[in-house]
Formats: structure tokens, C-alpha cells, sequence
């Protein structure tokens, strides 16, 4: 390249050199390279889509959940101590709440004294039994000595009546003998009566021991009930969680029923997932599900489908529905789906009642029970 005299030679930009402009792409194959990935990154998600992404059915209206109990006393009485604080953790069993014991103690005296006094009714009334059995004997002993004498005074006056009558005997022996029989008779007579009567008195005797068993019976119930009366100023937990909304206090006077404390067991926390009805056509029970729990950001938690609802939600609100009356505006059901949480102790931990959760259900395994319910339909 000529240059003119006492002018500098310059170098060409770099961007104009020949060997710049081979290195450097042209706009035409940028794009073509963009759209080559863009492509493939649609084919994959395409492709992901039809094989695992339509048959993932998604929601957020998904609560945890968990079977707590309200814990109420059974008898009224004044609150003299409260075991637990709040948040604490307890085991089935465990004491939670007591009450004044004392009326129920002597209740319970009472009955075990009324208890007493039948069994002494029982032995009083077996004595009785006891005693008119030896009454009925003598009474029956003494009614064969008459029947012995009544039958030798009739002897008498059958041996005597002829001897009087050939005047071997005067009259006035036979009048003597005929007046023995008769009073042997009415001995005999008495003895039978006074029999009778001691069998009727046995009759009583008994009846007034079934009264007194009845009533010891009755005094064993009453004692149980005192029992439990006292048993029950010690309220237990039946399960194992941990104490919340505790509102009783030492002092407080609570009847039966008084909501004084709620047991909610932690460890035994489930997911509750509302889902449209048109998601559930393809669940089934034993499915996997993803959960994103809204309080444990960047970790994925695992379950599987436990059971479903068996109506939508509204089924079971306090006011049904009525579509039958006045204009009709249709609108998306929701069913309850339970979710069993497979996770560990330390993740349950964290796991509180109530929390928001984000759920994916895979429902890829309906698709051999859609295509047989399809088979079907077509054969029929």
C-alpha cells in the first residue's frame, strides 16, 4: 500500500481486518443457533410434557392436618393443679389437670358403708332362713307326737265303745276317752297349722335375702361409679402430642364438657389437598404426590395418596347448598383428597397443623384403568 510522502502510515480497525471478519459469526447464524436450542429445549419440555407433565395434577388450597382432642373433664369441681404448660410435650396417660377430690372421696366412703350395711342385711336374712328351718323341724316334730296320740286316742275309744256297750265299762271312761281323742285331733290339727306357717315365714325369709343381695348389688354399682368419680379428678391424656390453646387455671371451676386444653399429636400430622373435580378423574389411592411445604422453601417432601373424601366439600358444610331453588351458577367442586406424609421424625418436627402446602400428584398409573374402561365402553 503507497502512502503519500511525510504523511504517517495507520493501521486498518480491527473489526475490518480479513481475519476479524472470519472469526466473528454472522447475525444469520446466531439466530439459527438460537433456534436450534430453542428447538430442542421445546422438544424436551414437549417431550416431558407428554410423558410425565399432563399427568400431574397440581393445587395449593392444601392445609396439613392433624387429629387433635380437645381434652374436657368429666365431673364438675374446682381446678387445684395443672401439670402441663403450653407447648409441652406429653405421652398417652400422663396427667394433665386435677380437680378437688374431696366430695367424691366421701361419696365413695358413703357407698363402701352402704355396701357394708347389705352384706350385713345378707347374713341377717340367711340367719332368718336358718332359724325358720329349725322351726319348721320342731314344728314338724311336734305335729307327728300328735298325729302319734290322735291315732292312739282313736285306738282308745274304738277298744272301749264295745266294753261299753255290754256294760264291761261304764260310760263316763268312754266320754273321758272320746274327749282325749278329740283334743288329740286339735293338737294334731294345731301342729299341721304351725307347720304351714313356719314354711310361709322360710318364704319370707327368702325374698328378704334376694332384697338385700338386690340392694348390695345396687351399693356395688354406686361404689363403682363413686370410683370412677374419683378416678376421673385426675384428667390423663388418651394420646401423645403436645398441649395447646391451654385456657384452664388453677382455681377455675369447670363442669363436664369445659374445654380446658388440646392434645394435637405432632408426629401423627397428615395433608388434607382440595382438589377441582375435574383433577380427580385419574387419582387413585397409593399414587405418589410431591409436597412443597410454603414453610420449608427448597425442600420437596414425598407422600402418597391415603383416601378420598366420600363427597365434595360443600356436601358437608353447615349450609348445603340448594341448587334446586332459584338461578343456578355452576361452579367447581372441590373433594378433599388425604395424603400420607412419608418423612422422617426430625422433618415432622416442623410439620405444624395448619401450615400451606403446594401438592403434585402423579397420575400416571391410571392410564392401564383408562384404557380398559375405554376397551369396555367400545365393546359395549
Amino acid at each position: 500500500m503507497s502512502t503519500t510522502a511525510g504523511s504517517p502510515s495507520r493501521p486498518l480497525p480491527a473489526e475490518d481486518t480479513p481475519a476479524s471478519n472470519t472469526r466473528r459469526p454472522s447475525r444469520r447464524t446466531v439466530l439459527l443457533a438460537l433456534g436450534v436450542v430453542a428447538l430442542i429445549v421445546g422438544a424436551v419440555w414437549f417431550a416431558r410434557w407428554w410423558t410425565v407433565g399432563r399427568f400431574i395434577e397440581t393445587t395449593d388450597d392444601a392445609y396439613l392436618q392433624a387429629d387433635s382432642v380437645t381434652v374436657a373433664p368429666k365431673i364438675a369441681g374446682y381446678v387445684t393443679e395443672v401439670y402441663v404448660a403450653d407447648n409441652q410435650v406429653v405421652k398417652p396417660g400422663d396427667p394433665l389437670v386435677h380437680l378437688d377430690a374431696r366430695q367424691y372421696q366421701v361419696a365413695l366412703d358413703q357407698a363402701r358403708a352402704t355396701i357394708d350395711a347389705r352384706k350385713a342385711d345378707i347374713e341377717r336374712a340367711q340367719a332368718d332362713i336358718k332359724q325358720q328351718q329349725s322351726n319348721i323341724a320342731q314344728a314338724h316334730a311336734q305335729q307327728q307326737v300328735a298325729q302319734v296320740n290322735a291315732h292312739h286316742a282313736s285306738d282308745e275309744v274304738r277298744r272301749y265303745a264295745p266294753l261299753v256297750a255290754t256294760g264291761a265299762e261304764t260310760s263316763e271312761r268312754l266320754a273321758e276317752l272320746t274327749s282325749s281323742r278329740d283334743q288329740a285331733n286339735a293338737t294334731l290339727a294345731a301342729n299341721a297349722a304351725a307347720v304351714a306357717a313356719a314354711r310361709s315365714q322360710i318364704g319370707s325369709a327368702t325374698a328378704q335375702l334376694a332384697q338385700a343381695r338386690a340392694q348390695l348389688e345396687a351399693a356395688e354399682a354406686s361404689a363403682q361409679q363413686s370410683q370412677l368419680d374419683l378416678d376421673n379428678t385426675v384428667v390423663r391424656s388418651v394420646l401423645g402430642g403436645k398441649i395447646g390453646d391451654r385456657t384452664v387455671r388453677v382455681g377455675q371451676y369447670v363442669q363436664p364438657g369445659t374445654r380446658m386444653l388440646t392434645v394435637v399429636p405432632v408426629q401423627s400430622t397428615y395433608l388434607l389437598a382440595n382438589f377441582k373435580e375435574t383433577q380427580v378423574g385419574r387419582m387413585r389411592v397409593g399414587q405418589p404426590v410431591e409436597l412443597h411445604v410454603d414453610a420449608l422453601p427448597g425442600h420437596m417432601l414425598h407422600g402418597v395418596i391415603d383416601s378420598f373424601s366420600p363427597g365434595t366439600g360443600s356436601q358437608f358444610a353447615l349450609l348445603p347448598p340448594e341448587n334446586a331453588t332459584g338461578n343456578f351458577t355452576k361452579i367447581v367442586q372441590r373433594v378433599p383428597v388425604r395424603i400420607r406424609i412419608d418423612t422422617g421424625a426430625e422433618t415432622r418436627s416442623v410439620l405444624l397443623p395448619g401450615l400451606s402446602v403446594t401438592v403434585d400428584v402423579d397420575t400416571r398409573s391410571a392410564r392401564d384403568r383408562d384404557a380398559r374402561i375405554d376397551a369396555e365402553n367400545h365393546r359395549g
